[in-house]
């Protein structure tokens, strides 16, 4: 009996309450949902946080009162992202009219006290809401990163898009010793026309991709959209882990919206009906390698 430990990726730095009502995107709400993701099964919360007028922030103050109201409920291992989003403080206009994640923004979700933190090495260019949006992670600024984390304590959810960021980004940053092992590498599949460089998913992608990983690693997945379902799925049969939430996919099924909940406890049920379990937080720090809370 295998122990699978389930992400909860309740927010992102993209989804709008106008795609889903359901998706929390302040402090309290964000706790009430992860506390019930957890209450199904999670064992770790993926945290994006948002500005009063919902827009995306990395404001390291604000990362703080998420992470504590969450504390005051439950156990579950706290994940904040570096990644940012395509609003509010990420967001640097260009002379050339073309916008910048910023970078300098992106740092400050190493510095509120999390576990772990995504670790977002990607660098790409794409089109939302109307701006063409810059996302550029040079490998300097990778070292930069991983160097803020390491710093603070902080265990690395290295997150990939595709086989380049596990054969140059991640492998070059773990030889440089900024992570111990197990490494824990969520990859990111199935985004629609390439969005954020994410590789389609299919059987033989994600196969490939495992294959690829550095020795000692531990791997999630990430389905985006319709391919959350089969992809995390298959992540179980294969031995790894999964990550579920309204950040990736905003439907339980067809025209029909989700709760961050709603998709755990389905994931849950899959993993209890292929034989395994979800782990505890606690069995998840193990895994992991963190310390006991």
């Amino acid at each position: 009996m295998a122990k699978v430990i389930v992400t909860v990726a309740p927010t992102g730095g993209m989804a709008s309450k106008a795609q889903n009502p359901n998706l929390p995107t302040q402090p309290e709400e964000i706790a009430a949902s992860v506390h019930a993701s957890w209450k199904e099964g999670a064992a770790i919360a993926a945290l994006h946080a948002r500005r009063p007028d919902d827009a995306a922030t990395c404001n390291a103050g604000i990362y703080r009162r998420i992470n504590g109201l969450i504390g005051e409920r439950c156990d579950i291992v706290i994940n904040n992202s570096t990644g940012g989003g395509s609003s509010g403080d990420m967001l640097v206009e260009r002379p050339d009219g073309l916008f910048e994640s910023s970078f300098e923004e992106r740092l400050k979700g190493c510095d509120a006290g999390a576990e772990m933190a995504t670790f977002d090495g990607m660098t790409f260019a794409d089109v939302h809401g109307g701006r063409e949006i810059c996302v550029i992670t040079t490998p300097s600024r990778c070292e930069a990163l991983a160097r803020r984390m390491q710093e603070r304590g902080i265990k690395p959810e290295w997150e990939v898009f595709g086989p380049q960021h596990i054969l140059q980004d991640v492998t070059r940053l773990i030889e440089k010793g900024y992570d111990k092992p197990p490494y824990y590498i969520n990859m990111v599949l199935g985004a629609d026309k390439g969005f954020q460089g994410a590789m389609p998913y299919s059987h033989d992608i994600l196969a490939a991709m495992i294959r690829m990983l550095p020795p000692q690693s531990i791997f999630c997945v990430s389905g985006i959209g319709p391919a959350q379902l089969p992809a995390t799925t298959q992540a179980i049969l294969l031995g790894g882990h999964v990550r579920v939430g309204l950040e990736d996919n905003n439907y339980y099924a067809r025209g029909q919206l989700a709760t961050n909940e709603q998709l755990v406890a389905r994931t849950v049920r899959i993993i209890a009906e292929l034989g395994h379990e979800p782990t505890t937080p606690s069995e998840a720090r193990d895994i992991l390698g963190l310390p006991a809370r």
